[in-house]
């Protein structure tokens, strides 16, 4: 796959990102301005850098010990074509993928045309998406860390855990269990 993908950040071993050790990326852009996000600096879509897309596959690919990758940013389904790339190569390769987004899993497939929609080709990434974490970030249902085991990998009580690979089985958004 050729082409490029505008990334904020990557952590090459997170422990937080999702559960094992996994390969966080961080893409540029995010429609969503959520009050009190915790990168903000990730909403411009022209900030951040501008990397070939094969060697970012490439780095992933051959970074060590890791159980799965998670796309987060800003927006990963902002950047639908790269997302893909990203994800399918991640998954054939064995890994398990998981997707932050402020859209949600409906929004995603197309089921409601509420809020700002997602781009065109953005429902593509979930066919390589094992978990979605969805819904904007609202600080005002925020997890602190008291009450973090009661909402594992998510920011704000509002955001959902979806099986992707269920959910699109069955028509709907089907919550995803340890």
């Amino acid at each position: 796959m050729s082409g490029t993908v505008r990334i904020a950040g990557q952590v090459k071993h997170s422990a937080v990102d999702g559960p094992g050790v996994r390969y966080a990326l961080f893409l540029q852009g995010c429609p969503h301005n959520c009050k009190a996000c915790q990168n903000p600096d990730t909403h411009d879509p022209n900030a951040g850098t501008e990397r070939d897309l094969d060697e970012v596959i490439n780095e992933i690919l051959s970074t060590k010990f890791l159980d799965g990758i998670t796309l987060s940013g800003g927006d990963p389904f902002f950047q639908p074509e790269a997302s893909l790339a990203i994800a399918k190569a991640a998954k054939e390769a064995g890994l398990d993928v998981w997707a932050y987004s402020g859209w949600t899993y409906e929004q995603l497939v197309g089921m409601t045309e509420e809020g700002i929609l997602p781009p065109e080709h953005a429902k593509d990434v979930l066919a390589y998406v094992d978990v979605l974490v969805d819904g904007r970030y609202v600080d005002a249902l925020h997890v602190d860390d008291d009450r973090r085991q009661e909402c594992m990998w998510r920011g704000s009580f509002n955001q959902r855990l979806i099986d992707v690979q269920k959910s699109l089985a069955e028509g709907h958004a089907v919550q995803y269990t340890e």
